[in-house]
């Protein structure tokens, strides 16, 4: 067994994925719904099967194993995946799977080796004479010369020329696809980056991916400026420290967000290190679940700090975060900082111990949207608190857990001076997606043979037993499913795993689809009894296509009497005792035989 094979069987796909997308149990199955990160859907279509190892969307027909699904939500070839696995769930990698070859690695080595030249020349140039300017703002933010090579902080160079040169050896197509050099329309190249303080951006290995960048002269328009989301970097997929942060974030079960770079870094410095920060304004359903992957531990999916700045665009932020954050089932709170300060200007100012205390301090979101409420609106009247309750309402009702949301329930009632009873309707009438029911092909299917591909598909002694029983006759002829079963008997399971996925890629699109959406129905195949069940199964249908060719001989007996041909009559007459004989011996084969 190779080593993706080791891996796949230690991870449970379940779980894997349930850090990206929220699931429901569906039964008393293995089979998990949830909505589709594929597609845009607002009802589930999207099935996972643990037992299996296999998801399957209904709506758009993305399908596949969990490195399939990792390579798809994150970007990553083949060897990434099982890499990032790997390190993610601490199981050693064999060196010589981190030795890719193939063309894609290649192409994906060279853009890390280009993002790697770019944050060693903006090191190395902000370390020069050059760098004075630059130096001095960033120390006039009271960042130490440790923080900044921890950081890699760099300079990029106001000729727009330096990484251009640089880079020219990678080739026209990998420079654009960097992000790190642009194009005008006279075919020339330019630095996308020019006199901007750098701050690389690393994913959760802790590879340089990507740069934000702040600008150091009073006339540029953008104050902050971000890598092209292209080649390596999608800024809605990465989380700014998030490769460092992600230890004490696991072992404190927290996280804290905060909105720029230099807040990440002056609380990282004064050793409060589970803190990152999204790259821009705009905050994604994936970043949400990155920060869930690190927090959550069995029974509880974590908690998250959002100390974002305190003016009105900052707790408009909060405000939209809450609800993100909400959805996936996790804790929130928020921290304001005193006298509206950043976090990394209010440690300067008071030390890292005052930071702990407020963070230790932090309002729940819903105290805190409480107290926004109050200075919104006017709750002395009827009109006032109606109007509170229904700027409360978007963000509450995000909130996933049943006993949460009637908890919350009667705080909203207590707290505007209404109707608990009134509130609670409003809370049951809240529309809760469902899952859709996957449909279906399959439908036409026999029931027996449904059966008895569930069977097969749920237990590995339902397999060798059919495998046993076939070799002994040609049963397989009579199934409408042939195709299926036959690579599904034909499974090679001594030399590997059984996997769903590799039995449908070698089918045709129809059968492909029957066969997912039998493996995610509800057929009640109890494992322990799958081998028998399946057994069962194959002799039953065996028995009707007897019973078939039985009939088929009576009548040609019977046909051939009434045309007087009697020696045809007595031939065909021999068949069907023949058949009788054959067939009620088939019947009674022992269970394994």
């Amino acid at each position: 067994m190779d080593f993706a094979e080791q891996l796949k069987a230690q991870l449970n796909i379940v779980e894997v994925i349930g850090q990206y997308v929220p699931l429901k149990r569906q039964g008393s199955g293995a089979r998990y719904v949830g909505l589709c990160p594929f597609h845009s859907e607002n009802t589930p279509s999207f099935n996972v099967n643990g037992t299996l190892g296999f998801y399957k969307c209904f709506g758009c027909d993305a399908k596949g194993d969990v490195f399939k699904f990792i390579q798809e939500r994150e970007n990553l070839t083949f060897p990434e995946t099982l890499k990032l696995l790997a390190e993610r769930y601490g199981i050693p990698m064999p060196e010589r799977q981190q030795r890719p070859d193939d063309a894609e690695s290649q192409k994906r080595a060279a853009l890390y080796e280009m993002q790697e030249i770019a944050a060693s020349t903006f090191q190395d140039n902000l370390r020069s004479a050059g760098g004075v300017d630059a130096r001095q703002y960033v120390e006039s933010r009271n960042v130490s010369k440790e923080s900044m090579d921890e950081f890699r902080l760099g300079l990029a160079d106001a000729s727009g020329q330096q990484l251009a040169k640089k880079l020219q050896k990678f080739g026209p197509s990998l420079m654009d696809e960097s992000g790190l050099v642009g194009k005008r329309d006279d075919g020339s190249s330019y630095d996308y980056f020019r006199a901007r303080l750098m701050f690389p951006i690393h994913n959760e290995a802790g590879k340089v991916i990507g740069f934000g960048g702040r600008a150091l002269r009073p006339d540029e328009k953008a104050k902050y400026l971000n890598s092209p989301t292209k080649g390596l970097y999608n800024k809605s997929a990465v989380l700014y420290n998030l490769h460092r942060a992600k230890i004490e974030a696991r072992k404190n079960s927290r996280m804290i967000l905060v909105e720029g770079y230099m807040d990440v870094i002056g609380v990282y410095a004064a050793g409060i290190k589970e803190v990152v920060a999204a790259s821009g304004t705009a905050f994604h359903a994936d970043q949400v679940r990155m920060i869930k992957r690190q927090v959550a531990q069995s029974g509880n999916a974590g908690q998250v700090i959002l100390n974002f700045d305190s003016d009105r665009a900052g707790a408009d932020s909060t405000e939209k975060r809450i609800g993100s954050f909400l959805a996936e089932g996790m804790r929130v709170r928020v921290l304001e900082i005193p006298g509206g300060l950043d976090p990394d200007e209010y440690i300067q100012q008071n030390g890292a111990d005052a930071y702990r205390t407020l963070l230790a301090g932090a309002a729940s979101y819903f105290h805190w949207l409480a107290d926004r409420t109050r200075n919104k609106f006017d709750m002395g009247t009827v009109e006032g608190r109606v109007d509170a309750f229904k700027f409360l309402w978007p963000t509450i009702q995000q909130v996933s857990d049943r006993l949460e949301r009637s908890a919350i329930a009667d705080e909203v009632a207590g707290y505007l001076n209404l109707d608990r009873e009134t509130v609670r309707q409003q809370f049951k009438k809240t529309p809760r997606a469902e899952p859709s029911q996957p449909r279906t092909i399959s439908s036409a299917v026999p029931p027996n043979e449904k059966l008895l591909l569930t069977c097969l598909l749920a237990s590995a002694d339902a397999r060798t037993a059919i495998r046993h029983y076939l070799s002994s006759n040609d049963s397989l002829k009579l199934l409408e499913l042939r195709a299926i079963f036959s690579a599904i008997v034909n499974f090679d399971e001594q030399a590997r795993n059984f996997s769903l996925e590799d039995v449908v890629n070698q089918l045709e699109p129809h059968f492909q689809r029957v066969l997912t959406e039998i493996g995610f129905a509800d057929l009640g195949v109890n494992e322990e009894a799958a081998a028998e069940q399946a057994l069962n199964c194959l002799r039953a249908l065996e028995s009707k296509a007897v019973a078939a060719q039985y009939e088929v001989l009576r009548r040609k007996v019977q046909e051939m009497e009434k045309a007087g041909d009697i020696t045809g009559a007595m031939q065909a007459a021999g068949e069907l005792n023949a058949l009788q004989r054959g067939g009620s011996g088939a019947s009674r084969k022992p269970a394994g035989a």
